[in-house]
This record gives structure tokens, sequence and C-alpha cells, in this order.
């Protein structure tokens, strides 16, 4: 390669460098944004930037379309980013896990699951849970029989029990026993580790 090649092709590739990055048509970003609470910072706003959406303006958006959802709801969301900068956002139902919590009346799911039960729902909690989530745009082809095991294989994948009926000072009764477990293994293990010392 002679010498006024070689600087040509460094001219062509610092040009290059100059010019704006084309983005890809049909970038897809998936992720899961709290209702009302979109924001530039991190998580969500490095990856807009990284895509060249003005983060400001979607986070606007955002917010505007959730606004009549309770703040902080998990809401999983697709977000295509077009060739000319342009974005499309799909909202799906929220988790099922975060439904499952919410009947079961609990703030977080089972440190091992199989093992523990730290909450319990219903089948009827299990049928409207999986009657909302049927409207989700990736199960609206599926049977209510599947999306209902699809609930049930979650519930227990996070320590929540499906009985066929629960009495409800039962069930107070089982979450104050749970705390009082809880706070005895937590002073367990903090008496553990006094004795390590």
């Amino acid at each position: 390669m002679s010498k006024v090649a070689r600087l040509a092709s460094r001219g062509a590739k610092g040009a290059k460098a100059v010019q704006q990055k084309k983005v890809k048509p049909n970038n897809v970003i998936k992720t899961y944004i709290n209702a009302g609470q979109a924001s530039p910072g991190p998580p969500l706003g490095p990856v807009l930037g990284q895509k060249g959406i003005a983060i400001g303006q979607f986070c606007k958006d955002f917010n505007e379309r959730t606004k009549s959802i309770k703040e902080g709801i998990p809401i999983p969301t697709k977000i295509t980013v077009n060739s000319d900068r342009t974005y499309t956002i799909k909202m799906n139902k929220p988790p099922v896990s975060y439904y499952l919590k919410a009947a079961a009346g609990i703030s977080r799911g089972a440190n091992s699951p199989g093992k523990e039960v730290v909450g319990k729902v219903t089948l009827k909690h299990v049928y409207e849970i999986a009657k909302i989530k049927s409207e989700d745009e990736n199960l609206q082809d599926e049977t209510m029989h599947y999306i209902c095991r699809a609930v049930i294989g979650t519930a227990r994948s996070i320590g929540i029990q499906v009985v066929e009926e629960l009495d409800a000072n039962e069930y107070r009764q089982f979450l104050l026993d749970l705390e009082q477990r809880k706070e005895q293994e937590k002073l367990e293990k903090e008496a553990m580790s006094l004795l390590k010392k």
C-alpha cells in the first residue's frame, strides 16, 4: 500500500468517526420501569443514551402514560428505537410475582423456595391474576388453564403456597408466626457471628 493510499484511508476513517452514529433500525430495549418514576439517572438513562434517545423526553412521556397507575409498581416495558431516533413504548401488566406478593400480603419471596412458605394465596387469587395477565400481548393466544398453571409455578418459585380456601384469621396468625420465626433466625445469626469473633 502506497503512502498516499494509507493517508487517504486514515482520512476516511477519521471522517467516519466524526459522523454521528447511525442508530440501527428496530433496536429493542426490554426493561422494568417503576410507574411514574422514570428518571434520567442509572440504570435507565445510560441505556437510553447509548441508543440516542432524548432521555428527558422519554421520562416525561413514560411518567405521563403511567400516571393512572399506582406509583412504584414495576411495569415491563418494551422500547423500540427507530432509525430517526424516535421510539415507541409498549407496556404490559406488572409481573405475576408482584400480584402474588400483593395477594399474599408479603413484601419479599422466600430465601429458599420449596423449603419455606412465606405466604398463601387461594385458587381464586390465581384465577384473578391469570385473568389480568391474559391481556398481555405475549399471553393473548394462551388458554386460561395454561396461564393459571404458570401463575401457580411462579407462586411456588417465590415460596407462596396455593390453597383452595383461606381463613383470614388463620392467615393472620400464619403471618405473625412467620415474622416471629424470621426474627428468631435473625437473632440466632447475630449470636453466631458474635461467637465467631
